[in-house]
Parts: structure tokens; sequence; C-alpha cells
């Protein structure tokens, strides 16, 4: 835990760093708030002069409410019942925040052009995150920064994303799809990889111990079955010691998001 506290409550390290990628001034829309103390310590830290703090859940949006009454914040912190983004209303916020809930679900929120109402947005899926930053660069979003964190023995990656000027698609790769270095950036972080990020370095070092275990353990066995699987982790131990020579060496030059 940190030393920051939202309402008398201290923040985990995860949402403080989620909370410190938003740019000061901006009204935030928090979907799937839980607790709300992401937006309480938005709010008491002076980075946004509102924010609308929205759950699916009525549990933990009467919780949320209860916290931000305890913080005397009622009249900046207001918060809605919502499913994603069914409620918003256009011109309520200028920065969303989704965080704490898998990739393919986030997809399905940021499909809503209730988006487009956003100028920036912090993001934190915690599923399937190769997939999501394809889905982002397919849909005309671009990721600005980048952070990630290890907490209770797990890593969480999070990122700022703007949508392109006029909602259009530039990926900012080579003319060839699928090239190694775009593959790279979706699976590790294009600035995450840029900035030899120290999480992500631990990170993949965790994970090229692990499929490296994994693969010596497939020895002993034969079929089909363990050669697919050997061959899956054996690409993966491919980009994970791509990703790994491009940050310990010169450093990464991929050209998608350079």
């Amino acid at each position: 835990m940190t030393g920051k506290t939202a309402g008398g409550v201290r923040l985990s390290e995860r949402m403080l760093a989620i909370a410190q990628m938003v740019s000061p001034g901006m009204r935030v829309c928090d979907v799937g708030c839980d607790h709300g103390f992401i937006s309480i310590y938005l709010v008491e830290e002076g980075i946004a002069p509102s924010v609308l703090a929205m759950d699916i859940g009525k549990g933990p949006l009467q919780q949320a409410q209860s916290h931000i009454e305890e913080a005397g914040l009622q009249d900046r912190i207001h918060t809605r019942l919502s499913d994603g983004l069914t409620q918003y209303r256009e011109g309520e916020a200028d920065c969303l925040i989704i965080a704490g809930m898998g990739g393919p679900l986030m997809q399905e929120i940021l499909s809503n052009k209730k988006v487009e109402d956003f100028r920036e947005m912090i993001l934190a899926p915690q599923s399937e995150i190769c997939e999501f930053r394809k889905f982002l660069a397919d849909h005309g979003f671009e990721i600005v920064a980048e952070n990630m964190v290890f907490e209770d023995g797990k890593y969480y990656p999070m990122m700022k994303v703007q949508r392109q000027s006029g909602g259009e698609v530039d990926r900012k790769a080579s003319s060839i799809p699928g090239t190694q270095d775009e593959e790279i950036a979706y699976r590790f972080g294009p600035l995450l990889l840029a900035r030899r990020h120290p999480v992500l370095r631990q990170y993949l070092h965790k994970e090229e111990r692990k499929n490296i275990e994994i693969l010596n353990s497939l020895n002993a066995y034969e079929g089909e079955r363990i050669s697919a699987r050997r061959n899956i982790l054996e690409q993966e131990l491919f980009f994970i010691r791509k990703a790994l020579q491009e940050m310990e060496g010169e450093g990464w030059h991929g050209k998608y998001y350079h």
C-alpha cells in the first residue's frame, strides 16, 4: 500500500498509478468505480474538478456513495448506476477511466459511440492485453502513455489513450501487417518498451523462466497436443527474448507507435 490516501483510506499502488495518469483539470467519468477511492483521490488532490462515478453493481455504488459522503465531496462527486456508458450523458466529462475488468468487456464498452465525447481515456485491462492493444489500433485509438505496476503477486499494465484526429486509423506501423516489431508492441506495450520500464523487464524475465520450465517439463512427453503446446511456448519465448533484447540492447526501435 502507498502513503497516499483517499477519504482516509490508503490507496494501492495500482489505484494510485491509474489516478496519476489523469491530466490535471479534466472532469472524470470513472466506469466501474467500485468503492470510489480513485474518484475521491482525484478530487482531494485537485487533479479533477469533478467526477462521475458509475458502476453496474448497486452494492459497490452504495459503498462508493458512503465513502464520498464521509469525505464531504458529494457536491463534486456524483454516483450513477450504469452498465458501462449506457447512462452517461454527452458533455459530462473529459476523461474516461475504465479499470479492474477484462479486456473483452472493456472493448465492448469502448465500442459505444459515447467514447467520442472524451479527450482522453485511462484504461487498465486485466486480461487479453495483446488483443486489447490490437483493438485500440484497429479502432482509431492511440496510446500516448503507459505504466505498469506489480502488486500482490500480479502485474498490471495501464495506458492513457486518445482518439486519433477525425477517428482515422493510423497504426503507425510498417505497411506490412503482422511484423515482429508490431507483434512485440502489441504483446508488451510500445511505450513500456521504449522506456525500458523496470516492471516490464521484471515481468519478461519471470515469463522467460516460466516458459523454460514448462518446456523442459514437456520433454518427457510426446504426441500432437504436446507438440502444439511446445510450439506455442517456443513462440512466446521468442517474443519475450526479442523484447528483452530490444530493452537491454540498443533500446526499442520498433516502428509501431514510434
